[in-house]
């Protein structure tokens, strides 16, 4: 079959990574359905609570709000696709929306380091640049790191769009649950050189730059912060805490996908499946988690929210 498809350059793609379908197709489907349901409830409610309290309309916020919306887009890449084929007799999809999938899942990984660099950038600024926070994080300067956070990843990938165009296809499976950088290896290539050395020019501009840039930060504001009195340091533990659990939770993630797929490790098929659920399971739901309970401003409005006690909320 492989053979044929390389022959017929065929345009439709088997997703063969799933495990036991045939008899656990609708536990995985009511598992990831209920999944499905509380990262759009969990991260709406946050999102929403954001938009609504004007006191919340601070970068900081802004920035949570954008990373909780940039789950949203991530999962909703994944899960409609994944859902409909728990219950298909055929796990397939075209070549042109696999490359779609695979592109949009990426850009979003991207923006989701970005995004995490501006949060760090505006705690940097809060905490060791006081006095000039409000000169510095104006509302034209945080719509310019948000519009450059989702843009810059799109931007660099859509190149890829058209170097697969250049390839046929010499295999017709993808080892895999959903689309991402495992279709490079359906593709009749000579050489793999060029298509590494793309991903990795990707990967140092939305990954390896904003980690640094992070932990630039973030050291930055550990030192200023050993310094500083009591407050400064609970201030700055509340506030910055939340984001590194969240920076150390995706970058275990996105590690995964990339020693898995990009450098082609043989991996046991039902640990691959079980690994690439948790790649689009946890993180989605543990942004909001963490946000809704280690912030303590959100903490404290969400809990008036749900006790319905409206006075409170509003003052």
């Amino acid at each position: 079959m492989d053979a044929a498809a390389g022959e017929l350059n065929a345009t439709y793609i088997t997703l063969g990574g799933h495990v036991e379908l045939h008899r656990y197709r609708f536990l995985y489907f009511a598992v990831m359905f209920v999944v499905y349901v509380l990262i759009i409830c969990s991260n709406s409610a946050i999102l929403g609570l954001i938009w609504v309290q004007k006191s919340l309309h601070e970068p900081m916020y802004v920035f949570i709000a954008a990373l909780l919306f940039n789950s949203l887009l991530f999962s909703a890449t994944i899960y409609p696709k994944l859902l409909a084929d728990f219950l298909s007799d055929e796990q397939t999809t075209s070549l042109s929306l696999c490359n779609l999938q695979s592109f949009t899942y990426y850009s979003l990984c991207g923006a989701e380091f970005l995004l995490l660099s501006a949060m760090a950038y505006d705690r940097y600024v809060s905490i060791c640049r006081p006095l000039q926070y409000q000169a510095t994080m104006r509302t034209p300067t945080v719509a310019a790191l948000l519009a450059l956070a989702w843009l810059l990843p799109a931007c660099q990938l859509v190149p890829s769009l058209f170097i697969s165009r250049g390839y046929k296809l010499c295999h017709s499976t993808l080892n895999g649950i959903f689309c991402n950088n495992a279709i490079s290896r359906l593709f009749c290539m000579d050489s793999r050189a060029p298509y590494i050395t793309y991903g990795a020019f990707i990967a140092l501009n939305t990954i390896v730059l904003p980690m640094l840039f992070i932990l630039f930060t973030y050291t930055k504001i550990l030192i200023i912060s050993l310094r500083g009195s009591g407050h400064m340091r609970r201030k700055a533990a509340k506030t910055c805490s939340p984001h590194l659990l969240v920076l150390i939770s995706f970058s275990c993630l996105c590690s995964y996908d990339v020693v898995v797929a990009r450098l082609e490790v043989d991996l046991d098929r039902t640990a691959r499946f079980v690994m690439t659920l948790q790649v689009v399971l946890y993180h989605p739901l543990f942004n909001p988690v963490i946000y809704g309970l280690k912030m303590e401003k959100i903490h404290r409005l969400l809990r008036m929210v749900l006790c319905h006690d409206k006075r409170k909320v509003d003052v």
